[in-house]
């Protein structure tokens, strides 16, 4: 489907009250500094951003609008050489105590090593569903794409179009569901070498600062939260809102056997396989199907 195509159905969704948002969009028009406004630019026409850490302070830029399920996607440029205890994130997170958040983050390495991706999900507060891959590419040579796909049905990590990881839905079942709390987009480089780079061993290096994450071609194509009434309309599959569409509540034998190939190769920690961490007992999600 074309961007025009796009653009003519959120107009016309909107006239009709409903809150499906796309935002093709600039970060200096979509997004703000959160912190660290001396460490962080909108480049060019605001298409491009900059994000710094170095040891006085990182960044941290947030999405001025919430978003209830969409499809969020950058492209990210990582900071070379030897970044080890750096963190960069682009993640999704609500507000609060029990806050909800699903999250990719960017480990930093001694050079050499390969960057690890660290992807998380919180619902009401409570984390600990990490797993960690190594990538396959190095990541700080070009820009690749990186798309959180949240529904009510799954939330899907793709990682240049290949999916990574799927967290399925199984609310019903009593296993807790990011699908109530509207979030925020963010994107951030922070220093965290208490526990970063092989369990904070590696700490940062500053003489190797100030270190620089790239950002560009923003796409947040969502349901924009408008209060209480945006829970049951955005979690309709009306064509606008075409992330929670059947098509995109199952993935297909090609999709699923690109993640096999990815997780079988990369995957270095998964916490469904940490009996001891969780002292014989695992989640529940853990014995249900993720595909």
């Amino acid at each position: 489907m074309t961007k025009f195509l796009f653009l003519s159905m959120a107009l016309c969704i909107s006239a009709f009250g409903f809150h499906s948002s796309l935002v093709y969009g600039t970060f200096v028009k979509n997004m703000y500094i959160n912190w660290g406004t001396r460490h962080s630019a909108f480049l060019g026409n605001g298409d491009d951003a900059v994000l710094v850490l170095d040891r006085y302070s990182g960044s941290c830029m947030v999405s001025n609008k919430s978003f209830l399920f969409g499809s969020i996607e950058m492209q990210i440029k990582l900071a070379p050489g030897n970044s080890a205890g750096t963190v960069t994130a682009f993640y999704l997170s609500s507000t609060g105590d029990k806050h909800d958040e699903i999250d990719f983050e960017f480990l930093g390495n001694v050079s050499g090593q390969p960057y690890t991706v660290h992807t998380n999900v919180y619902t009401l507060g409570h984390a600990g569903r990490e797993q960690q891959f190594y990538l396959w590419f190095d990541p700080t040579e070009d820009y690749h794409n990186y798309t959180i796909h949240w529904n009510p049905t799954a939330i899907v990590w793709y990682v240049d179009g290949e999916p990574l990881r799927v967290f399925r839905n199984y609310l019903s079942e009593g296993i807790p569901y990011p699908n109530l709390q509207a979030m925020r987009i963010y994107a951030s480089i922070w220093n965290a070498d208490s526990w970063a780079t092989r369990g904070g061993l590696d700490k940062i290096d500053w003489n190797e600062s100030p270190f620089f994450a790239r950002f560009r071609r923003f796409r947040a194509r969502g349901c924009e939260y408008d209060g209480p009434l945006s829970i049951t309309q955005c979690a309709t599959p009306r064509p606008a809102n075409w992330w929670n569409s059947l098509g995109y509540s199952q993935m297909s034998h090609e999709q699923q056997a690109q993640m096999n190939r990815v997780r079988d190769k990369y995957m270095i920690y998964d916490y469904c396989n940490d009996i001891k961490r969780f002292k014989g007992w695992l989640p529940g999600e853990c014995f249900k199907s993720q595909v």
